[in-house]
């Protein structure tokens, strides 16, 4: 029965993400960087530099610049990072790599255009608390155009939005990768693991059944606290782990610098398919292209519409502010911290489908290959730590963002969000027990169909895009973005 369903799951993911979405998503990258004059390159400087600006008084928002961002990374940084770039260099080989550079640094741009439109269009509500995202982008700024258009695209995303959350790359998706590196850690440190079998479903170690339990339960505890506990976690957890990681990372490609020219030659050469044999070169080449895009969206969630529902929520007083320090979010999420998965991987060879390993298992030895000198429990260890608070906090992230699509479905209403939140949380609990070939493609297809509403928004509105950016950086009054004082939109056509 798993074998039909994967199979199944299999063709739908292959519709969804075949070439037309992925030569939209690049185009739109392209189009966004040539029209806002490669923004991501000539103010990443300045981006950088911005992230920890002060907030003032009298601007609009819930949190800080630097809250907003960690928020995003909380769901950015997650396994997408650690096993997401194993599954697609060990399916599309090294070649993935270098198609999920092109999309993070194409994606550069089109995060900074979604995350300044969310500022542009957020609504603030009667309690204070800050809501926009594509949705309002949509119905705001699409709709002023083609009002029936905007609405549906609204709609789309927001359903969209929820299912990816409790489906795809909030739950599913998590849990599992979060149980396979515990589990990994529990394989090395110790042997003869005791089992149990649940009737239909399959045989799992005592390790996945606790910790499916403990992960739920800890989840709640933060769930339950809204918005502003989220952000906290995020805010201490997020940096610190990413640090570390980097800092393991790079510590393991220093040690074996002398690969490093020929993992790079790889990852160019697989890219466009010139090992593969005779009449497979574009075969190759569309394999690595389609792993590496999806996997790097996956990662990065640029042009994926969700970001900008955490960047809705900063204290700015210009759209550009928060949409600039929100293109870093992607910057840093592939340029630094899945290349360094992605090249110990390549430079160690774990990714080859003789050694028959999978996820989790493909970068945990890929570090043990290039630091045989540091016992393997530790590494398993370190990378099992990384990998459980990053997924953690992504857990929390994906929750708020579709809440936040929940409130904007419900109008409002409440208690479609707090039903939700139970759902979500049996999620968190059930995901250790789905294939992992399955959760991966599930997670794919939501977040192809999320992408579609947001990338023709973009399209859209690129003219409003470009006109906030020259307002904004041609030193021009700033004016009160997304709302005026009534809570009417206000126009930048």
């Amino acid at each position: 029965m798993f074998a039909k369903i994967n199979s199944i799951l299999g063709a739908i993911d292959d519709f969804v993400w075949g070439l037309p979405l992925i030569i939209l998503i690049l185009a739109t990258g392209i189009f966004l960087t040539v029209i806002l004059r490669g923004v991501q390159f000539s103010q990443l400087k300045f981006a950088i530099s911005s992230i920890f600006r002060k907030s003032e008084k009298g601007e609009g928002g819930e949190l800080s610049s630097f809250k907003a961002l960690c928020t995003a990374l909380s769901a950015t940084i997650g396994t997408g990072n650690i096993v997401g770039v194993a599954t697609a260099i060990g399916v599309g080989g090294p070649g993935a790599l270098f198609w999920m550079w092109l999309a993070a640094l194409l994606g550069m741009a089109t995060k900074y255009a979604e995350c300044l439109l969310a500022i542009h269009f957020r609504e603030e509500k009667a309690d204070g608390h800050i809501l926009g995202g594509p949705f309002y982008t949509c119905e705001k700024g699409v709709g002023a155009k083609f009002p029936a258009l905007g609405k549906l695209l609204a709609v789309l995303f927001a359903i969209f939005g929820t299912m990816v959350g409790l489906f795809g790359i909030g739950t599913f998706s998590q849990v599992n990768s979060i149980t396979s590196a515990v589990e990994t850690f529990a394989n090395t440190a110790a042997s003869n693991l005791t089992t149990v079998t649940i009737g239909g479903i399959g045989t799992y170690t005592h390790v996945v059944i606790v910790s499916s339990i403990v992960l739920a339960v800890v989840a709640a505890l933060v769930i339950i606290g809204g918005l502003k506990r989220i952000s906290s976690v995020a805010g201490v957890i997020v940096p610190v782990m990413a640090v570390i990681y980097f800092v393991m990372g790079a510590f393991a490609i220093l040690c074996n610098l002398s690969k490093l020219s020929g993992a790079i030659e790889q990852i160019f050469q697989g890219a466009f398919g010139f090992k593969a044999a005779a009449g497979g070169a574009i075969g190759a080449m569309i394999v690595a292209m389609q792993k590496g895009i999806a996997r790097g969206i996956f990662s990065n969630e640029a042009g994926l519409g969700s970001a900008p529902i955490a960047a809705s929520t900063a204290k700015v007083e210009h759209a550009v502010q928060q949409g600039i320090i929100s293109m870093t979010g992607t910057f840093f999420d592939t340029i630094v911290i899945c290349s360094i998965t992605g090249l110990v991987i390549v430079m160690s060879g774990s990714w080859r489908p003789e050694l028959g390993l999978a996820g989790f298992q493909i970068t945990n030895a890929a570090f043990q290959m290039l630091l045989p000198v540091v016992p393997k429990v530790v590494i398993s260890f370190l990378l099992m730590v990384c990998l459980v608070l990053f997924a953690f906090t992504t857990i929390l992230g994906w929750d708020f963002y579709s809440e936040r699509c929940i409130e904007y479905l419900s109008k409002g209403n409440m208690l479609p969000v707090k039903i939700y939140r139970w759902l979500y949380i049996a999620a968190v609990f059930i995901g250790p027990y789905m294939t992992i070939s399955a959760v991966w493609t599930i997670a794919d297809i939501f977040n192809g169909l999320m992408a579609i509403p947001n990338i023709i928004s973009l399209l859209i509105l690129s003219g409003t895009i470009v006109k906030l950016t020259n307002d904004f950086f041609r030193g021009n009054k700033l004016y009160r973005i997304g709302y005026d004082f009534a809570n009417n939109p206000v126009s930048a056509e």
